[in-house]
């Protein structure tokens, strides 16, 4: 297929050793509905046989393929978004899949409702082997989300398309931290911008133990980070009295986390910053008696 002179959507897929999935993620964007795209491949220094595998689908010339050396998936991202010529963009990573609309309904939804600057969805959640695991999603909300963004990522990196004056607003992956760096991007863009949620299944994600997302000590960290660092850089995003609810549903979440790892004191201390940020909600006082009963 000739390549659109501009495309509308630019796809972005960072992979670094996942030739057993990259062919379902590619072939999901080849296969969409809506056609007038471009797919961005960052093949951030795989040394399996990825580039092997993709061969026959670089014949397609909307597909855009580049290698460098290993430097993480923040980097690839935005190695990416730097080549990327749609108005929107849209980011699937290459152990996950779309169905086959999902283009195509977002890019109506914009029509409909070009107030919104990010428009997002749920996800299936699959295993290793592709068996779906749950259609059961966290709560997501639309508009001018950053008071609860600061509670929790409620935005789902591979379901989102996002307008792209928005990266060229507020910048691209901070490229900070390892963990969670899509968190930082949908916070940030919280601040400025207003996001549509679909309760529709906008991609398939796959969990698997060796994702860096698996690892819940270091995106807790991370995301410690991210809130902190946040609240001092768009201090009139929210209320202080938002902020404090945030940091205090964080402390909330490592709470009880610490505490389904044994770790009694570590949780009891978490409570105990909760409750002095936000000592009259309820929330606060069920995880300590949560955590006193463990």
């Amino acid at each position: 297929m000739n390549t659109p002179a501009n495309p509308l959507v630019s796809i972005i897929t960072p992979t670094y050793n996942r030739a057993e999935f990259i062919e379902q993620a590619v072939n999901s964007v080849l296969a969409q509905t809506y056609t007038n795209f471009e797919l961005l491949i960052v093949d951030d220094g795989s040394t399996d046989n990825t580039r092997d595998l993709l061969e026959p689908v670089l014949t397609d010339s909307r597909v855009r393929y580049f290698q460098q050396e290993n430097q993480g998936q923040s980097v690839a991202r935005n190695r990416a978004l730097s080549e990327a010529k749609g108005d929107f963009v849209c980011f699937l990573d290459s152990d996950n899949y779309w169905p086959a609309e999902k283009l195509e309904k977002q890019v109506a939804l914009f029509r409909q409702q070009p107030d919104y600057d990010v428009i997002y969805g749920d996800v299936v959640v699959i295993d290793e082997v592709g068996a779906e695991v749950t259609r059961n999603n966290m709560r997501r909300y639309s508009g001018q989300i950053a008071r609860y963004m600061i509670r929790d990522n409620c935005v789902s990196m591979n379901t989102a398309m996002a307008r792209r004056r928005c990266f060229d607003d507020l910048g691209a992956m901070s490229g900070k931290r390892r963990v969670a760096d899509d968190y930082d991007l949908w916070l940030r863009f919280s601040a400025r911008f207003r996001f549509l949620y679909v309760p529709e299944f906008f991609a398939y994600y796959r969990v698997m133990d060796d994702q860096i997302s698996s690892d819940k000590t270091r995106r807790f960290d991370s995301n410690w980070q991210i809130i902190t660092d946040f609240r001092r850089e768009f201090p009139d995003a929210m209320s202080e009295q938002d902020f404090d609810l945030g940091f205090a549903a964080f402390h909330n979440r490592k709470a009880r986390y610490l505490a389904s790892q044994g770790s009694k004191g570590g949780a009891l201390a978490e409570m105990l910053k909760a409750l002095r940020l936000s000592p009259f909600r309820r929330a606060s006082w069920r995880s300590l008696a949560a955590v006193l009963l463990k």
